[in-house]
C-alpha cells in the first residue's frame, strides 16, 4: 500500500526535518485559531483532553509491542 512507501520515506529523514514538521503543524493550528476564534473560547481543559486523547494512538504504536 501507500503507507509502506511512505513509512520507507519517513526512515530518511532527520532530526530536523521532523521538528520542521512539527513547526508547521503548529503555525497552521494558530493560524486558524487566528481566522476561526470561535475555537478560542473553549476552556483550557478542552485542549488538554484533545491533545491526550490524540496522544494515545501514536504512543501505543510507539511503546507497545504487537
Amino acid at each position: 500500500m501507500c503507507f509502506k512507501n511512505l513509512n520507507k520515506k519517513i526512515k530518511n529523514l532527520k532530526w530536523y526535518d521532523i521538528s520542521l514538521t512539527k513547526l508547521s503543524a503548529a503555525a497552521f493550528i494558530l493560524m486558524v485559531a487566528k481566522l476561526w476564534s470561535g475555537i478560542l473560547y473553549l476552556e483550557w481543559y478542552w485542549y488538554l483532553v484533545i491533545a491526550v486523547v490524540a496522544a494515545i494512538v501514536p504512543m501505543k504504536h510507539a511503546y507497545c509491542k504487537k
